[in-house]
């Protein structure tokens, strides 16, 4: 990584869910915890433990120099909610297609 920025990844074994307007769209206890300089830690749920049928693919993407570029999916009345790596860097490759949420609820 760049001078002074790194990243780590690592299996998390709490589990953690994903609740919007009272709907959970993700349970796992097996999320991937990325922690990123200047980030708060991020929680990558495999996709297996995603509600992914209430999602629809998005048009935005966004690029990270150190991750790679990123796709978005969307409930009807949140834009751009979730995002995973297709295609990540070789030194992030364990994220690749897990979904990450803004805001995860840790629960135990």
């Amino acid at each position: 990584m760049a001078d002074g920025h790194t990243i780590t990844i690592e299996q998390g074994t709490q589990r953690v869910r994903v609740v919007r307007d009272g709907q959970v769209l993700a349970e796992s206890g097996r999320p991937l915890l990325l922690r990123e300089t200047g980030c708060p830690v991020r929680y990558y749920i495999p996709p297996q433990d995603v509600r992914t049928d209430l999602l629809t693919p998005s048009d935005t993407t966004t690029y990270c120099p150190f991750k790679g570029t990123a796709a978005y999916w969307s409930l009807p009345d949140a834009k751009d909610l979730v995002w995973a790596y297709p295609r990540p860097k070789d030194e992030v490759a364990a994220i690749k297609d897990h979904l990450c949420f803004y805001e995860v609820e840790v629960v135990g």
